[in-house]
């Protein structure tokens, strides 16, 4: 895919879900920062942990003055009022977060958010100067039906709809089979590329402006140092939101390191 505007960014992004305390966090990540040497934390491709909300405050203070940015798991839709149990962006952003994670499948298929919710959940994030990683992908279910295109460009239409180019283009978006998710089972290089494909061609359809080239679109689901190298050689993939392997340093590095080196 030739464009004129410079190459995508790289991003490696860990998502620790419901995993470490505020202490074993910051544990991680110092040992995290530690990898980076205190300078960039691999060249070409960046990288972002997304504790729970309990951690984030430790993980920041452990992370400050490394390459290795905060992120959040998720953010309410509203910007601040009566929500038990909500998190606004602003209180992420005054925390030190540079990304949240909106509309992931434990969210979208556990705790029934639609595709409505995450589109509000994206147009706050910008809000509030954070970067959304806007999660997409079918299930199951959904792929054995042959439904993959007719799901993600539902949901990747839903979250973009209506956005112009330059909000558009300041997120993220992660292809996350939800088959694959936590089940050791990852999608092959091709079967990823063309989901890729999916959603960059409707993000033109969506969005124009060329977005489709433009945005980075990430992989996720069961992503391992040993499968990381296949799939970061597919040009449509741009790095890639990671589970389970994010929640051990020397793991999540190596998936890092891949990244960088594709």
């Amino acid at each position: 895919m030739t464009a004129p505007w410079p190459r995508r960014p790289r991003l490696v992004a860990g998502n620790w879900k419901m995993n470490k305390t505020a202490a074993e966090g910051a544990a991680l990540a110092r040992e995290l920062a530690g990898l980076t040497g205190g300078g960039a934390a691999a060249p070409g491709c960046g990288i972002a942990v997304c504790p729970p909300f309990t951690a984030l405050e430790s993980v920041g203070a452990a992370l400050r003055g490394s390459a290795i940015h905060l992120g959040a798991q998720d953010l309410h839709p509203e910007p601040g009022g009566a929500f038990t149990g909500g998190i606004a962006g602003s209180m992420l952003a005054a925390l030190g977060c540079r990304f949240v994670i909106v509309g992931h499948s434990e969210r979208r298929h556990g705790m029934g958010e639609d595709d409505a919710t995450v589109a509000r959940k994206l147009r706050a994030a910008l809000r509030d100067g954070l970067t959304p990683i806007v999660c997409v992908g079918e299930t199951l279910a959904e792929r054995e039906a042959g439904r993959t295109a007719e799901v993600v460009v539902r949901q990747t239409h839903a979250a973009y709809d209506g956005l112009e180019a330059s909000p558009a283009l300041a997120t993220v978006i992660a292809y996350e089979p939800v088959w694959a998710i936590g089940t050791g089972r990852v999608a092959t290089p091709e079967q990823a590329r063309e989901a890729h494909r999916i959603v960059r061609a409707t993000l033109d359809r969506v969005v124009g402006a060329g977005a489709g080239a433009r945005l980075a679109v990430l992989y996720g689901g069961s992503v391992t140092p040993a499968g990381a190298p296949a799939l970061f050689a597919e040009a449509e993939v741009d790095g890639a939101l990671v589970g389970g392997a994010s929640l051990e340093a020397a793991s999540f590095w190596r998936i890092a390191a891949a990244a960088a080196g594709a």
